[in-house]
């Protein structure tokens, strides 16, 4: 599976780049840390917008950088906002976990000068465009960032669910539910129901059924040309397609979910001293070694 490269996210060093920033509406530290990091973003910047209510129309103006001042959820939102008009983003972490917004005030502070003259890297993310086909037409779609996911509701009761792969049939899956992951998305849901871990660049998907009725059915991990659509045989009242947890629709019979990989990528600054390994270890507890008590005997 190939790695895609990094590149430059700015083009013209003789001109401020111009920045439009995002934040959790409503949240003190993120309006805290707004007033506190204005000032240095101003000294490097143009600031074109701040948006604190996830409101800023994308396709009128796009900046060269976006900073968002939250957590994943946040970054997610981002995400869905730009839409088809992706921009390069710097996390900063106000929230809890940090997992896509690693950098912390402080740690902002102390790169921003570099961020601002273009010296980071930018690195393109795997992104997903789920489609919903009724009638044999797209009633809806919509990116994801995280994953797409088929998912019962109630009154609970398995789902069956047909997957196909670039057109031919794969499998049908007896479970509570089926996710379909991104790299990115693989340590979000994907991790809780058992799936696999990918590296953030691979150009791969993971198919993680939701506590499937057979012990044969595993994660699967699937190239990202792949085209999947996914049926389910008899949704319940309130089966519905949801995409990085929001729902795009209700299921009915005889419906098909099409996903497959976006146009668009996610475009994220690397941060030096952040790396995917750090990330699992320092976010996610992910440890080398198992504590063990030794008997006095």
């Amino acid at each position: 599976m190939s790695v895609e490269p990094a590149h430059t996210w700015i083009n013209d060093h003789s001109k401020k780049p111009r920045v439009v920033i995002l934040g959790v509406p409503k949240r003190e530290t993120v309006v805290a840390a707004l007033e506190r990091l204005r000032p240095a973003i101003a000294e490097h910047a143009e600031i074109i917008a701040e948006d604190l209510d996830f409101s800023y129309d994308f396709s009128k103006a796009k900046p060269d950088l976006v900073i968002v001042l939250g957590g994943d959820g946040s970054i997610l939102q981002t995400a869905r906002q730009m839409g088809a008009q992706q921009s390069p983003v710097l996390g900063i972490n106000c929230g809890r976990l940090g997992f896509l917004a690693a950098l912390s005030p402080d740690d902002f502070l102390n790169v921003w000068p570099e961020v601002s003259r273009g010296g980071f890297k930018v690195v393109d993310h795997l992104m997903l465009q789920t489609s919903l086909i009724r009638g044999g037409r797209v009633i809806s779609e919509q990116l994801a960032l995280n994953e797409a996911a088929v998912l019962g509701g109630p009154p609970y009761r398995i789902l069956d669910i047909d997957l196909y792969a670039d057109g031919a049939l794969a499998t049908r899956y007896r479970c509570d539910g089926l996710i379909v992951a991104t790299p990115i998305g693989s340590t979000a849901h994907n991790l809780s129901a058992g799936g696999p871990i990918l590296r953030r660049q691979l150009q791969a998907i993971v198919i993680s059924p939701i506590s499937p009725h057979t012990l044969t059915y595993r994660p699967l991990v699937d190239s990202a040309d792949t085209v999947l659509e996914l049926t389910v045989t008899e949704p319940n009242e309130s089966t519905s397609i949801v995409v990085d947890g929001r729902i795009l629709s209700r299921l009915l019979p005889g419906d098909r979910v099409r996903i497959e990989r976006a146009e668009q990528t996610f475009q994220m600054l690397a941060v030096s001293g952040h790396d995917d390994y750090r990330a699992l270890r320092d976010k996610l507890g992910w440890g080398g070694s198992v504590p063990v008590k030794r008997s006095s005997l």
